[in-house]
C-alpha cells in the first residue's frame, strides 16, 4: 500500500505523479491518498489487518507518524508490513535519520532499490501516554513546554496560509520566546523510576534519534548520542534567560557527539521511561505535531518496534 499525502509540503502534484509512476512500474501497488488528519492511521491499520507486505508513505513527518500508529495499533509484531518512507514534508527528520536524502526523487530511487532487494532494518520507537489515555508512538522526537508552544503557533500560522519553512519556525520561536511563553515560572518536573526528580524546568526535548530536528540543511542536535537502537534521551532547560538560551542554541547547532552542556541544562541518556509533570497544563508535541496540553505525560522506549526499508 502506498499512502500519499496530496498536501505534502515540498512536492508538486506533478512530482508526486512521477514518484507514483515509479512505484507502480514494477511493483503491485495499491494507492491510497489521505483526505484528512488521522486518515493515514486508518489506512495503515487496514494494511496491517489485510496482510500487505509493505507500507510506503509519501509525505512528511506527520503522515509518517500517523502511519506508524496505524501499523502498531495492536502492538509490535514481526508479521506487520515493513515501512518505507519517501520524504515530502518540510523537515523529514525520520527519513533523514534513516539515511535517506531530503530530495524526494532521490529518496524514491533509494527506496525502490531497498524494496526490490528486500533490505530491512528494525528500529526502536518511543511512546507517549497521558494520564488514563492510550499510548501514541513517535518516531524521532517529542517536546513539552516551550518547544511545543512554538509548534502550536506555527500550526496556527500554517492555517492562515503561511508555508512551512525553517524561517517560519525561527521567526515564530523568537517572537514566542520574547512575547509569548512564561520565562519566569518553570513548571516542569522530570521523573525517572528509582531516581530523584528534577524540578524547575521550562522545556524538555525527548529524542529517539539524532538530530532532534533540522533547520533547512542544519541539524539541531541537543542529544547527539540518541539513536534508534537505544532508549530515550532527554534535554531540558532550567533557565530561559536570554544569554544562556542563545548559548544553548549555538551548542545545539554545533554539537556532533557531545550533548549540550551548561549549568542550567539537564541531560538524560538511554532511558527506558521518563515522566514530565506540571502543576498547570503544559503544551506537548510528537514528531512535530502539536497535540494539546496535559499536566503529566510518560514517555517509554520500545526497542525493535518496527521494520523499515533501507
Amino acid at each position: 500500500m502506498l499512502i500519499a499525502n496530496p498536501k505534502a509540503t515540498s512536492t508538486t502534484r506533478r512530482a508526486r505523479d512521477i514518484m507514483l509512476r515509479a512505484f507502480t512500474g514494477d511493483l503491485n501497488v495499491d494507492l491510497a491518498e489521505t483526505a484528512h488528519r488521522g486518515h493515514a492511521v486508518e489506512l495503515a491499520r487496514k494494511a496491517a489487518h489485510e496482510g500487505y507486505d509493505r507500507v510506503v508513505v509519501l509525505g512528511g513527518d506527520g503522515t509518517v507518524n500517523e502511519a506508524v500508529n496505524g501499523l502498531l495499533a495492536e502492538g509490535p509484531s514481526p508479521e506487520l508490513p515493513a515501512l518505507a518512507v519517501v520524504p515530502c514534508g518540510s523537515a523529514n527528520v525520520f527519513a533523514r535519520a534513516l539515511g535517506l536524502p531530503g530530495d524526494p526523487i532521490g529518496a524514491t530511487r533509494q527506496v525502490l532499490q531497498g524494496l526490490r532487494a528486500g533490505r530491512h532494518r528494525t528500529v526502536g520507537l518511543g511512546t507517549a501516554r497521558l494520564p488514563d489515555g492510550p499510548e501514541r508512538y513517535f518516531t524521532f522526537n517529542a517536546g513539552v513546554g516551550l518547544d511545543a508552544e512554538v509548534v502550536r503557533e506555527v500550526e496556527r500560522q500554517r492555517e492562515k496560509g503561511n508555508r512551512a519553512h525553517a524561517s517560519l519556525y525561527v521567526r515564530t520561536a523568537i517572537r514566542h520566546f520574547f512575547a509569548g511563553t512564561d520565562r519566569r515560572r518553570p513548571a516542569l518536573t522530570l521523573e525517572q523510576p528509582g531516581r530523584p526528580p528534577k524540578a524547575g524546568l521550562f522545556l524538555a526535548f525527548v529524542s529517539n534519534t539524532s538530530p532532534w530536528t533540522f533547520l533547512g540543511p542544519l541539524p539541531v542536535n541537543p542529544s547527539p548520542r540518541a539513536n534508534f537502537n537505544k532508549g530515550l534521551d532527554v534535554f531540558a532547560l532550567r533557565s530561559l534567560e536570554v544569554a544562556p538560551a542563545l548559548g544553548t542554541v549555538a551548542q545545539m547547532l554545533l554539537a556532533r557527539t557531545r550533548p549540550v552542556q551548561g549549568r542550567q541544562v539537564v541531560n538524560v541518556h538511554d532511558a527506558a521511561e521518563v515522566t514530565l509533570r506540571s502543576p498547570r497544563p503544559a503544551a506537548y508535541q510528537l514528531d512535530g505535531d502539536y497535540l494539546g496540553e496535559t499536566p503529566a505525560i510518560t514517555f517509554r522506549a520500545v526497542p525493535k518496534a518496527i521494520r523499515v526499508v533501507i
